[in-house]
């Protein structure tokens, strides 16, 4: 996974809520417009506390043939602050991004499929299930959200899929039962997840529980999801001599970075692994918000992707593959 981003500066041509956390973003393409498939994501530019940091966002098909990319962004005031600036940009605002990336392809040969959104992770199954609306094979789409105004796109796609579109209202009967999907899917039927890191933990956990190939299971990360509250911390570097703050708005890699430490890094989305450091030791409990790690090594404690994860607040000690002057 390497990205070759070819940035172009475009302009906002449409701003729309579409729920009262969640903003569609309609951009002009200019002639650069690519052809695009479902899953994909644009990588965009955005600024936070005046650092430029890259943050994705996926492509949304609403069935119009007009060649404009579509992206919805969640805004988290307790996140990492580009869903704040994306929030910030109004019609005729310019806007960075990059060329469409997938890594959660569609694959077109499944016998069933089964789709599972918890909030904003509808955003690229939106493209999917306009994909899928007239298949031949079995098709299902569960969106978990906590109450009918965060419920974004579901008239959309519920004229597209009628009842194969499974709206799981959690103020009105509590979350997704994640267990119960896992065990409806049939044989070789493939699954596909995008929603906060719990829930993609917690279906890999069903998922491999149950004997089915991990082949079969095809999921989307949210980089800034984690299971403890975005809190500023401290980061003691031993073999530096060096104490970082890393802030509530900044990631540890931005900050280790900031410092004059080449960390390798790619996906910057808790995937590829490349940003990998040491744990020598935490006063505080440290939140994986990656995909890399298996459970194994995040109950060990020892390893952390520096790109999304963290500790929630207090200090962290670690060790780099970094070995240059600091």
């Amino acid at each position: 996974m390497k990205f070759r981003d070819n940035w172009e500066m475009v302009a906002i041509e449409r701003v729309e809520n579409v729920s009262p956390s969640i903003r569609l973003l309609e951009i002009a393409a200019n002639n650069h417009f690519k052809i695009w498939t479902p899953g994909s994501h644009l990588r965009v530019r955005v600024k936070v506390e005046e650092r430029t940091e890259i943050r994705t966002y996926s492509l949304i098909d609403i069935g119009d043939d007009e060649k404009k990319y579509r992206i919805a962004v969640k805004l988290m005031d307790e996140g990492l602050g580009g869903s704040r600036y994306m929030w910030s940009l109004q019609v005729g605002d310019t806007l960075e991004i990059s060329q469409p990336h997938n890594h959660f392809e569609l694959s077109r040969y499944a016998p069933s499929y089964t789709l599972v959104a918890g909030g904003v992770g509808i955003t690229p199954m939106i493209s999917m299930a306009y994909a899928l609306r007239n298949s031949d094979k079995p098709v299902r789409l569960f969106y978990g959200v906590r109450d009918h105004t965060e419920a974004a796109f579901a008239k959309l796609l519920r004229g597209w899929l009628g009842d194969r579109l499974k709206l799981c209202v959690a103020e009105e009967t509590g979350p997704l039962d994640l267990k119960k999907i896992v065990d409806s899917v049939a044989g070789d039927g493939e699954l596909y997840i995008c929603g906060p890191i719990a829930m993609l933990e917690t279906v890999s956990r069903i998922w491999k529980e149950s004997g089915r190939s991990m082949g079969t299971l095809r999921y989307e990360t949210f980089a800034s999801s984690g299971h403890y509250p975005t809190r500023p911390f401290t980061v003691d570097l031993p073999r530096f001599g060096k104490t970082i703050e890393v802030a509530a708005h900044q990631t540890l890699l931005a900050a280790l970075e900031a410092e004059g430490l080449e960390i390798i890094s790619d996906c910057k989305r808790g995937e590829c692994g490349l940003c990998v450091v040491n744990i020598l030791e935490s006063d505080a409990p440290v939140d994986h918000r990656d995909v890399f790690l298996n459970p194994s090594e995040k109950e060990d404690g020892k390893k952390l992707c520096a790109c999304v994860s963290r500790i929630c607040g207090g200090t962290l000690t670690l060790d780099t593959a970094y070995r240059g002057p600091c």
